[in-house]
C-alpha cells in the first residue's frame, strides 16, 4: 500500500533526542487520516544514532532507515529521503525537536484543502541568540532583494510538499542545494502555517557559524547573479574615481599647485584597487566553483545501508490530474 504521508528526517548525532522524537511521532501518526511512513536518514553519525534508529525499525516497520556512507550534509540527507519517499505528501523536518512533529497535523490539514506546498513559518524561536535571530532576519531580506524567487522569511526546511511538487524537486540535481529556495522556485499553490519553534530538546546544534555562512552563500549564488553585477558596478565605480583623480592631478599641475610627494596616498590607492580586484575574483571564483561541482557529475550521496526502503517509486499522477482527485483515492 502506498502511504498517504512520508516523514523525511535527517539525523546526525542526535542520540539524546531520538527516543522522545519517536514517542511524539507515534502520537502524530495515529492522528493522521492515512497510513504513513517515517524515513530517517543517518548522515554519517558518529554516536549511537544509527543503532537507535535500527531498534525503531525492528519494533515498527513504519520507521525506515537509510544510512549514508559518510556525512554529505543536511541538504543532501534531506534529498536522500525525498528520493526514497513513497507518500503522496511528504513532510520534511529536523530531528532535534525544534520542529514540533505535532505541527505536521496542521500542514496535512492545509494540504487537504488543496495546497501543494505548506511551509511552516516561525513566529518565535526559543533558545536562539539575538545575533542568530538578527542575521537570519537580514539574510532573508537580502536574499529577497537579490533574487527573483520569493523565498518566505522565517521559513526553514520544515514543510509538507505534494507528490507532484516532489517529482519536480527530484528532477533538480544541482550539488549546491538550497532546498527552501528550490521549493519556492518551482511555484505551485503554496501557503504558510505559523508555529512557535521550540528550543533544542537535548544536545547542541550541528550547524557551526562556518556552515551557516556557507549555506547562506549557496542560497545567494544558486538563485541570483546579483553579486556578479555588484562587482561589475564596483569595478566601474573605482575606474571612474581613478579617472577623476587623474583629471584632478592634471588640473593641479597646470594650476601650478605642487603637493609634497609621499608614499601613503600611493599605498592607499593600490590597496583599494587590489582589494576590489580580489573581491571581484572571489565572487567570480564562487560561481566557477559551483560550475566545477556540477560538471564532475558525482552523485549527491551514497547509501551504505537501507532498511525497509522501497526501491521502486510510487505511481505519480499526471499534470492533468488534479491534486484533489489523487487525494480522494488514498
Amino acid at each position: 500500500m502506498v502511504p498517504g504521508y512520508s516523514f523525511v528526517i535527517p539525523v546526525c548525532n542526535e542520540r539524546e533526542t531520538l527516543s522522545e522524537l519517536q514517542r511524539r511521532l507515534l502520537t502524530v501518526l495515529e492522528q493522521l487520516d492515512e497510513p504513513s511512513e517515517v524515513l530517517f536518514v543517518d548522515d554519517g553519525s558518529t554516536d549511537e544514532s544509527f543503532e537507535i534508529l535500527l531498534s525503531f525499525h525492528k519494533s515498527d516497520s513504519r520507521f525506515k532507515v537509510i544510512r549514508l556512507s559518510r556525512n554529505f550534509g543536511h541538504q543532501a540527507a534531506i534529498t536522500t529521503g525525498l528520493d526514497h519517499a513513497l507518500g503522496q505528501a511528504v513532510v520534511i523536518m529536523d530531528a532535534d525537536l525544534q520542529d514540533p512533529p505535532e505541527v505536521a497535523l496542521d500542514l496535512a490539514r492545509r494540504w487537504r484543502e488543496g495546497y501543494e506546498v505548506v511551509y511552516a513559518v516561525r513566529e518565535a524561536r526559543a533558545g536562539e541568540t539575538r545575533l542568530k535571530l538578527w542575521t537570519a532576519k537580514w539574510f532573508y531580506r537580502v536574499l529577497g532583494r537579490m533574487t527573483e524567487v520569493d523565498v518566505p522569511g522565517d521559513a526553514g526546511d520544515f514543510r509538507l510538499v505534494d507528490r507532484r511538487v516532489l517529482e519536480a524537486i527530484k528532477a533538480m540535481r544541482e550539488h549546491r542545494r538550497y532546498l527552501r529556495g528550490m521549493f519556492a522556485w518551482v511555484g505551485y499553490n503554496q501557503t504558510a502555517v505559523h508555529y512557535t519553534r521550540s528550543g533544542r530538546y537535548a544536545g547542541s546544534s550541528k550547524f557551526s557559524l562556518t556552515k551557516m555562512v556557507r549555506f547562506a552563500l549557496d542560497g545567494i549564488v544558486s538563485f541570483s547573479t546579483a553579486p556578479l553585477r555588484l562587482t561589475l558596478n564596483l569595478g566601474f565605480a573605482v575606474s571612474v574615481l581613478a579617472f577623476l583623480a587623474g583629471i584632478a592631478t592634471i588640473v593641479l599641475k597646470i594650476a601650478g599647485v605642487h603637493a609634497v610627494p609621499g608614499w601613503a596616498s600611493i599605498v592607499v590607492v593600490l590597496a583599494l584597487v587590489s582589494g576590489v580586484q580580489l573581491t571581484v575574483l572571489g565572487v567570480i571564483g564562487e560561481y566557477i566553483a559551483q560550475i566545477h561541482d556540477e560538471v564532475k557529475r558525482r552523485p549527491l550521496y551514497l547509501v551504505s545501508e537501507a532498511l525497509g526502503v522501497e526501491t521502486q517509486p510510487p505511481a505519480v499522477r499526471t499534470g492533468s490530474e488534479p491534486a484533489e482527485a489523487t487525494r480522494a483515492k488514498l
